[in-house]
């Protein structure tokens, strides 16, 4: 018998902490991934050891998150506990973020817990990077990694350079990609436009880099203006603000 048993959110109805689909696993010793934590969390855990002792291979179970479980969701989960291999891996999003100075530090902190993002951080120095989980890579010439990002990579543009920021934008411009983004006024966006175009860009193109970027009504502190960029990021919106100063 397998010693690890899977655990799916297979249903929601009402307030519930994570979407059906969600798995997690648990051995006799640990855990891995998460339903959403607290009493459920606790519960569903226990019920998964008391299988791997009694030798039960699948059970399910709706569970109402009310007051007798001791959370006030108000919904309820449908759980179905089963001998499992190993989480299903699910398909990641991947960000490419060029900048590790204040906005790019921010962005990264917001983005690197959440779930669905596979980051690459990326600039000129390796000290200027903090210590983090995400891929970082080390360029003189930032432009040069472009190519090496997936056709469907979602490029952030933040560095310390206009210069190179413009050279990430070309590059990005020639070739495949799924979205990108450049921090900067709207005076900074129109002469790129205009450099970019002088550079063989057609307009359509030039007008899938989204600039400014974040929620002007956030403010302009790094902290909130990450907090704009992952929450249109999270929707999958492209990460397009009305007005925003570099």
């Amino acid at each position: 018998m397998s010693e690890v048993i899977r655990i799916t959110i297979t249903r929601t109805a009402g307030s519930a902490p994570r979407d059906a689909g969600t798995q997690m696993m648990v051995w006799p010793d640990r855990t891995a991934g998460t339903i959403g934590g607290g009493q459920l969390e606790w519960q569903a855990i226990g019920e998964a050891r008391a299988m791997l002792r009694e030798g039960r291979s699948a059970h399910q179970q709706t569970i109402p998150l009310g007051p007798a479980l001791g959370q006030c969701c108000g919904g309820s989960v449908s759980l179905r506990w089963e001998l499992g291999q190993a989480i299903e891996a699910q398909p990641k999003r991947p960000v490419w973020i060029y900048g590790a100075g204040h906005v790019g530090r921010a962005l990264v902190h917001v983005m690197d817990p959440l779930p669905g993002f596979d980051i690459t951080w990326v600039d000129t120095h390796a000290d200027r990077f903090p210590q983090t989980s995400v891929t970082t890579l080390v360029a003189t010439d930032p432009a040069r990694v472009v190519p090496h990002a997936p056709d469907c990579a979602e490029h952030l543009i933040l560095t310390y350079s206009h210069e190179i920021d413009l050279a990430l934008c070309h590059a990005i411009l020639s070739r495949p990609f799924g979205s990108a983004g450049l921090i900067g006024s709207a005076t900074k966006w129109a002469r790129f436009q205009s450099r970019l175009a002088a550079l063989g860009h057609a307009p359509a193109q030039i007008a899938r880099i989204a600039c400014p970027i974040g929620d002007p009504a956030l403010g302009k502190d790094p902290a909130a203006l990450a907090l704009g960029v992952a929450v249109t990021m999270i929707a999958g919106h492209h990460p397009q603000a009305k007005d925003q100063t570099a």
